[in-house]
């Protein structure tokens, strides 16, 4: 008996697949258009937020500091400002300060609760923005009037302003950075570049949570062990920073009592823990974002160079400031063309990830050095009464930012130890970073060539000195390996074929297709291919997801990827699905691009050097194929339960007859060798 519901139901299931496949297409959509977008619209939809969200807190840590402290000492007789007597502050000057405090604090409520989608992007900027402006803009009044002459006291010789007080410029600035950052991503949410939801990922979010956790637990642990060492409390940040960031630069703050040093055992490995998490979220978003775009702005400015680069008369390309390479389509069948065109753009790729390393490391590497060299500036500037030169605070920073900590050398005054902490903070990501990149590039070829030179020397490979010799000569050479290819592909198409063939077959020893077998028994020949078809597509989905994990990302030959895109019903033989490399160019930055589409087998013309290429985009191929292949099946699957006839009985893209056409073509081979 029917259930009189069953008939809507099954509609109701019907418009809500079309509307997931509706849903994911536009998602496809949106993730083109980010990888198409500038560069300069992902610092301003993802980098900016993540920044404010990181720094704010960092921020606000400051403010707490600047205002539990008076911003005024006196100086006794033969003391020095680092020891000086703290003079009471005028209410009004705590009134600003604490309303200054509380405006950051909603800012940064306001920016956490927009990035949970706990309050609209349209109500929760403006507050974050305002917010932060008004924070810096009281506490810059604030600084200008404690440097005028009327807040000091006389004689001035007897007077110094505190850590605090500078406490309240370095967060005064933050706010106003992080503030005009912002502004950015509104004005590019505006203009509609992206959405007006922060896209931020998991551990983008955790980097903002560890951050807010790192610095509540070194304002925590100051005010402990201010209590048990009889220190000021800005005296135990500065120790609570140097001891988490192990720098360890001693001087006079160091624990003496009991307490303070059986404290010190659980503080110092949980701050230890913290700072690690850090390290890993910052390395893994360099990894996980900023390499990715990076790469992909820089492989899709190659490509449309080495387009422009086509000359047609001497049918060549230039790939490479010094390298040109044969680049002819005459004479060639379409599978040969094609193939032409994707050798370019595996080199294009190579080339671009090798610029990309190469442009990260010189990057980090120039902001490590001015932290380092611009550092031991300030440190002399604030450090004058100590004498020493430019070269000894060179010194000082250089053995504090790789965690030396000699203690031979430390800072005194107020300035210098306000100054040190936020240094030493901004220290984290930049060294994280620098070394990260250091170990895609310098770390990663000296392993290289350390392994080489062994299997020369002491520890040989096992297939003898020879055969590393000609590894190493591989190596140096590897730039050339298009040019040296050979051009004359008379019977790759073929090959090529037999090879896809064959990979099927396989199917075939592995398991008995039972259902295939029986539907071929009753001579319905097209039912068989069918299910043959849909019993590939699923065993290559197994066999993709086994190199969705590798590291680096697995990459396919030519052959594999003809393979592969027959299996989604696109042939590389098939001339009317396919666009010369000539169309691809874009003339205009602002132009839109004449893109084409390899995405589900549709009419519309692609080409290998074409922007949604298999090769471009923000997945692997691995994740490419697997969506695609899965998809494919999924839609077969629909179409086998479909009323329509023609969609059931739709002729697969392969077949047992194609088996059968392969073991003809062999043993035709196989006698007429004989005769021979």
């Amino acid at each position: 008996m029917n259930d009189p519901g069953l008939d809507k139901s099954a509609e109701e299931a019907a418009h809500d697949v079309e509307k997931n496949d509706n849903k994911e297409e536009e998602e496809a959509e949106l993730e083109e258009q980010e990888f198409l977008d500038p560069s300069r619209w992902w610092f301003a939809s993802t980098a900016c937020p993540l920044i404010a969200g990181t720094f704010g807190p960092m921020a606000n840590a400051f403010s707490i500091c600047a205002l539990v402290e008076t911003w005024r000492v006196y100086i006794p007789p033969g003391s020095d400002e680092g020891h000086g007597e703290r003079i009471e502050d005028p209410k009004w000057l705590i009134a600003v300060n604490s309303v200054s405090l509380v405006f950051a604090l909603v800012a940064n409520m306001s920016l956490l609760l927009n990035m949970a989608r706990r309050l609209s992007f349209r109500i929760a900027q403006p507050i974050t923005i305002i917010g932060w402006y008004l924070a810096s803009a009281l506490l810059i009044v604030l600084v200008a009037v404690a440097s005028a002459p009327l807040f000091r006291i006389q004689p001035m010789q007897e007077h110094a302003l505190s850590q605090a007080y500078y406490y309240g410029i370095i967060a005064a600035g933050l706010y106003f950075i992080i503030a005009s950052l912002l502004v950015f991503t509104a004005f590019g949410a505006w203009k509609g570049h992206y959405s007006k939801d922060f896209q931020l990922t998991p551990s983008q979010r955790m980097l903002m949570l560890q951050t807010i956790g790192f610095m509540v637990y070194l304002l925590l642990g100051a005010l402990v062990f201010c209590k048990v060492e009889g220190w000021q409390f800005l005296d135990a940040v500065f120790w609570a920073d140097f001891t988490l960031l192990t720098v360890g630069i001693g001087g006079e703050f160091v624990p003496k009592t009991h307490t303070g040093r059986s404290l010190l055992f659980p503080y110092a490995i949980g701050g230890l823990i913290m700072v690690g998490l850090v390290i890993g979220s910052v390395r893994s978003l360099i990894l996980e974002h900023g390499k990715q775009k990076l790469s992909a702005r820089m492989v899709e400015v190659k490509r449309q160079k080495v387009l422009a680069s086509i000359d047609n008369d001497s049918h060549t390309i230039k790939v490479g400031p010094f390298e040109t390479i044969t680049f002819s389509q005459k004479g060639l069948s379409e599978a040969q063309r094609r193939e032409q065109e994707f050798d370019v753009m595996r080199r294009i790729h190579e080339l671009s990830e090798r610029r990309r390393r190469y442009t990260a490391l010189a990057t980090s590497t120039i902001a490590a050095m001015l932290l380092w060299l611009l550092g031991a500036v300030v440190f002399m500037e604030s450090e004058k009464p100590q004498g020493y030169s430019y070269f000894t605070w060179l010194y000082f920073a250089y053995t504090s930012l790789l965690t030396v900590g000699y203690g031979d050398f430390t800072v005194l005054s107020n300035s210098g130890k306000a100054f040190f902490v936020f240094w030493s903070l901004l220290a984290v990501p930049t060294l994280t970073v620098l070394i990260s990149n250091m170990g895609d590039t310098i770390i990663k070829a000296f392993k290289d060539f350390t392994i080489w030179v062994g299997s020369l020397t002491v520890l040989p490979d096992e297939k003898g000195l020879n055969s590393a010799f000609k590894v190493g000569m591989k190596r140096i050479k590897q730039g050339k390996k298009i040019k040296e290819k050979d051009l004359d592909r008379k019977g790759a198409s073929g090959a090529t074929e037999q090879r896809g063939l064959d990979r099927i077959a396989k199917h075939i020893e592995e398991e008995e297709l039972g259902e295939a077998e029986e539907a071929g028994e009753h001579g319905d020949y097209l039912e068989r291919d069918i299910h043959f078809y849909h019993f590939v597509l699923a065993k290559e989905v197994r066999r993709l997801m086994k190199d969705l994990d590798t590291s680096p990302p697995k990459q396919y030959n030519y052959d594999e990827w003809t393979y592969y895109l027959r299996l989604i019903g696109q042939d590389e033989d098939d001339s009317s699905r396919h666009r010369r490399p000539e169309d691809q160019l874009q003339h205009n930055e602002n132009d839109t691009p004449d893109i084409g589409t390899a995405d589900d087998g549709g009419t519309v013309a692609w080409s290998w050097l074409g922007i949604r290429s298999p090769l471009m985009g923000n997945t692997n191929e691995p994740q490419w194929l697997l969506q695609r292949l899965s998809a494919t099946l999924e839609k077969e699957m629909r179409n086998m339960s479909s009323p329509d006839p023609e969609k059931r009985k739709k002729e697969p893209p392969i077949s047992m007859a194609d088996l059968k056409k392969r073991d003809q073509s062999q043993s035709g081979e196989n006698s007429s060798s004989s005769d021979e």
